[in-house]
């Protein structure tokens, strides 16, 4: 197996895909210069895409991420089928809706027209590549690049494959992502929701049921998390943080002295019931009391200009490497 397009081959991307995470990486293979061939069956998508490119365009070059002058609406052209998208693309980018009965049917339709040593990267954030490739003539080629939102800024993309994807594939992937200024990641095995979602989605459970059971506001959870352990993990992760905060032997003393009382946290922990419509009513009541009138689009306005403050801070570190 093997003699995939590479990065440096990679000139037109195929965007199955243009929602909010499929526009994010159209306007991310755009700023690299590649074209990009745009299929999304819903209505508006071209315009939407295109004003959604126009407005990360600025935030990308001012990180670098795209030249400021660059006339990037001429390598971005719209198809109403998949398989005009597909003609004369070195990679494929599918970004539709997180159902494993869509996903598979595009795995087939992209399994039948795609030529074999193209590439198929998924955007899904939590389905297993394996469950998907299943039964696929070129199933090796299929590979996770798993973005995070929004996907024009957020370097993290997780790389993997399922049981019949090719190392090479998943190698090719990984080049072409760092390629695109991305800090791309090896998922070595196979978990529902990869490392990324299953990170949050364990801080979350524990928040959630720290407001359920009226411990602290949803707006001091936040707080918490704002001006305490998040400031670390921006800069080093979670196992450097605890690596440097357990003296100057580092993980290895750490473990000793705080192991025992984590473990006793982790016994007094369990599912809060999220299912349940009263407390997603009081989990939301309690957002809109934090918010204090502010819409949704200026909390995400300020959040990103914040975090292209910190990007351009942590791109000037050159070690990044614990």
């Amino acid at each position: 197996m093997g003699g995939y397009r590479g990065q440096q081959a990679i000139g037109t991307v195929a965007a199955i895909g243009g929602g909010v995470i499929g526009g994010g990486w159209v306007a991310a293979f755009l700023g690299s210069g590649r074209a990009v061939r745009l299929h999304d069956p819903a209505p508006g998508a071209d315009a939407r895409t295109r004003a959604h490119v126009a407005q990360a365009w600025p935030q990308m070059a001012a990180l670098g991420l795209a030249p400021a002058d660059d006339d990037w609406s001429g390598r971005l052209s719209f198809h109403e089928t998949i398989e005009s998208a597909i003609e004369g693309a070195d990679f494929v980018q599918e970004s539709t809706p997180e159902r494993s009965d869509v996903k598979r049917a595009l795995f087939a339709e992209l399994d039948r027209v795609t030529p074999a040593d193209v590439l198929v990267g998924s955007s899904t954030s939590s389905l297993p590549i394996s469950d998907l490739q299943a039964d696929l003539a070129t199933a090796a080629r299929f590979v996770l690049g798993h973005p995070f939102n929004p996907v024009h800024l957020i370097p993290l993309v997780e790389v993997g494959g399922g049981d019949a994807t090719d190392a090479a594939a998943v190698d090719t992937a990984l080049a072409f992502y760092a390629a695109l200024g991305k800090e791309p990641i090896r998922l070595n095995r196979e978990v529902f929701g990869h490392i990324g979602n299953r990170l949050t989605s364990a801080m979350f459970r524990e928040a959630v049921r720290l407001v359920a059971e009226g411990y602290a506001s949803v707006e001091d959870v936040d707080k918490a998390i704002r001006f305490g352990p998040a400031l670390k993990w921006a800069i080093q992760g979670q196992f450097t943080t605890f690596h440097t905060s357990g003296g100057a032997g580092g993980l290895a003393e750490f473990l000793p002295k705080f192991v025992p009382g984590i473990l006793k946290r982790w016994e007094t922990m369990a599912d809060p019931p999220l299912g349940d419509p009263a407390l997603q009513a009081e989990l939301v009541r309690q957002m809109d009391a934090a918010a204090a009138g502010r819409s949704v689009g200026e909390i995400a306005r300020r959040q990103d200009a914040l975090l292209m403050a910190m990007l351009a801070l942590l791109a000037g570190d050159q070690d990044r490497e614990p």
